[in-house]
């Protein structure tokens, strides 16, 4: 669809609007659970599938051994097979532990910046992972107490190489490191909620409430055509900017347009200085986004000086102040039109790749009819 927009001449270099909006999934806020809630129905839902069986099999217990664990020659054989690939597990498990992160890029943040880098990179292998939510809901309490147990495996991991890390520096480097860190020890069991509806999902703050919902994202150029449409699972839009415009890119570059956004625009929320320094450096785009938002008066505490400074000059002059006021004219009325003139509140479908195709065939229609609309007055 956007490369028959792009024929159409709908498409092309100019100024182009980055946004979010929650959208409620198809799950409710009272279906949140922790850990310990949802241990007690698996637990429940055990003890009545063991009754059933017992009342089904009688004498016999249905949980007999394979036949070839009933000789004691094969539980030997057994026995030893499973104890050399646990070994081998656990040797590669301890090798492992401080694979996957930058030393270089994430020691300077201490704990805190590992943590969030072993939660990034679960969120990539969820991505890539990803399947269909299950209809049975003792399968989806399954699968949400293995989402709060992976975050906690995740973090113990990233712990771990934390402190492997700051012990070979203090051996082999002769840098000071500072004071010892403050301890820290992961929960022994995981902390949070899940939804069991639907997993991916989160609580995140909406216009008026809070929600149990998706960040769909879009870029929208002058037109009001969509360049992009993702969804995340991250209320904020802090780091959203650099992925949303190469994935704008990249759909451009499949609709057959050449031609680069002129200029970027994009709200307070969008901030994040090493984003626009890649958008500047690696693909030549200015980024025009506000340091402040617009419902605080006067500058953000410590955001003065630098960068922060010379945005607020540049949003301050009248050309400035031109550019960005088409972000709101782009995107906030392809927003509007979704939500309230097609009424699109919710989402149909669970899972986040479920949600993602929806969200992406929702803005495709809206560019069909962008495009509908354009050749009618061409015609007339």
């Amino acid at each position: 669809m956007l490369g028959l927009c792009a024929k159409a001449g709908l498409v092309g270099s100019g100024v182009v609007a980055v946004d979010g909006t929650k959208v409620v999934a198809s799950a409710s806020s009272d279906a949140n659970l922790d850990y310990d809630r949802i241990a007690r129905e698996i637990i429940e839902q055990t003890i009545a599938t063991d009754q059933a069986e017992d009342a089904e099999h009688g004498n016999a217990r249905g949980d007999e051994l394979p036949p070839e664990l009933q000789s004691e020659a094969g539980r030997r054989e057994w026995l030893t097979r499973e104890l050399a690939s646990g070994q081998a597990e656990s040797e590669r498990g301890e090798t492992e532990a401080a694979e996957g992160f930058d030393v270089e890029r994430i020691g300077p943040n201490g704990r805190r910046g590992w943590l969030r880098e072993a939660h990034r990179q679960l969120e990539q292998q969820r991505w890539l992972a990803t399947g269909q939510v299950p209809r049975s809901r003792a399968d989806r309490l399954r699968l949400a107490a293995g989402s709060l147990e992976d975050e906690l495996a995740v973090e113990c991991r990233a712990n771990t190489a934390y402190e492997a890390m700051r012990e070979q520096r203090r051996l082999h480097d002769k840098r000071r490191l500072g004071g010892p860190t403050k301890p820290y020890m992961p929960p022994p069991v995981p902390a949070g909620e899940v939804n069991v509806t639907d997993p991916d999902s989160r609580r995140m703050k909406g216009n008026r409430r809070y929600i149990q919902g998706y960040n769909a994202q879009a870029v929208v150029n002058e037109q009001q055509i969509v360049l992009a449409a993702e969804i995340t699972t991250a209320a904020a839009d802090f780091s959203q900017l650099g992925p949303m415009l190469e994935s704008a890119l990249d759909e451009m570059h499949s609709a057959g347009v050449s031609e680069k956004p002129s200029v970027i625009l994009a709200d307070a929320q969008y901030w994040n200085e090493q984003h626009m320094d890649t958008l500047i450096a690696g693909h030549g785009i200015p980024v025009l986004i506000p340091p402040d938002g617009g419902r605080r008066n006067g500058e953000r505490p410590g955001w003065t000086g630098g960068r922060f400074s010379f945005m607020r000059r540049v949003l301050a002059s009248d050309a400035g102040k031109t550019l960005y006021r088409k972000r709101q004219a782009s995107i906030e009325p392809v927003f509007g039109h979704t939500k309230h003139n097609r009424q699109f509140n919710r989402f149909n479908h669970r899972g986040r790749q479920a949600v993602r195709t929806e969200w992406r065939l929702i803005l495709m229609s809206h560019n069909l009819t962008k495009l509908h609309r354009h050749q009618a007055a061409l015609a007339t």
